[in-house]
């Protein structure tokens, strides 16, 4: 079973519905003790970095998110849950979880996109993926695949954890990580069939690495 973390930042319910079509058993929980048995944790979210660590402050998640880590438990950030994975976001001026060296920063202004036109923030849309370092979640992924983003603000981790990268009035990091520890700007769950891809693949870890124990 895979728990999906509730703190009042988001996008659970998708990421359920996503599970559940791909018969993955799945909980949406925001109680640390039922994450902490699970065979890996979903850590979704949408909204403010400021809002989001007070949450996970009051229900004790933040915790519970550094210890899953520190154990090995499998871990999945997804965009708002992918942003304060790291040390710090500029959002709201937020020290964040901490989990990974780097900082959360804001897309600058003005910013043009690869076809000489304007590059909106918020990021919006579809982008491809390029790959940089070896990620499992992304086995059997067309290499030009797509994937849906919404975001004002981007990841900028240690190099060394660096996964992806995507284009968008330049470059910026959209996934990062090491085996058993992933998190991706973009939303799978939104993303049809490449992102449900991406869900299987966590899921089949999981389920690895609960057996391998």
């Amino acid at each position: 079973m895979l728990a999906i973390l509730e703190y009042g930042s988001g996008n659970q319910t998708s990421v359920r519905r996503a599970l559940e079509h791909l018969g993955v058993p799945c909980v949406v929980t925001a109680d640390p003790a039922l994450a902490a048995g699970a065979d890996g944790v979903v850590f979704p979210g949408v909204g403010a970095a400021g809002q989001a660590m007070r949450a996970l402050s009051a229900t004790g998640l933040d915790g519970a998110i550094r210890r899953a880590v520190d154990r090995g438990q499998p871990l999945l950030g997804i965009c708002l849950g992918c942003q304060i994975l790291l040390q710090s976001s500029e959002e709201n001026d937020t020290e964040t979880l901490g989990v990974v060296p780097g900082t959360c920063r804001r897309f600058a202004d003005g910013m043009i996109q690869e076809d000489g036109t304007p590059a909106p923030v918020p990021h919006m849309g579809w982008n491809g993926l390029q790959r940089v370092g070896e990620m499992r979640l992304l086995a059997g992924v067309h290499p030009a695949a797509e994937f849906y983003f919404v975001h004002s603000y981007h990841v900028d981790p240690a190099p060394e954890f660096v996964l992806t990268t995507t284009e968008y009035g330049g470059r910026f990091c959209s996934s990062f990580g090491r085996d058993g520890l992933w998190a991706v700007q973009f939303h799978p769950e939104k993303s049809g069939e490449p992102g449900l891809a991406l869900l299987r693949n966590f899921a089949d870890y999981c389920r690895e690495a609960a057996h391998a124990e």
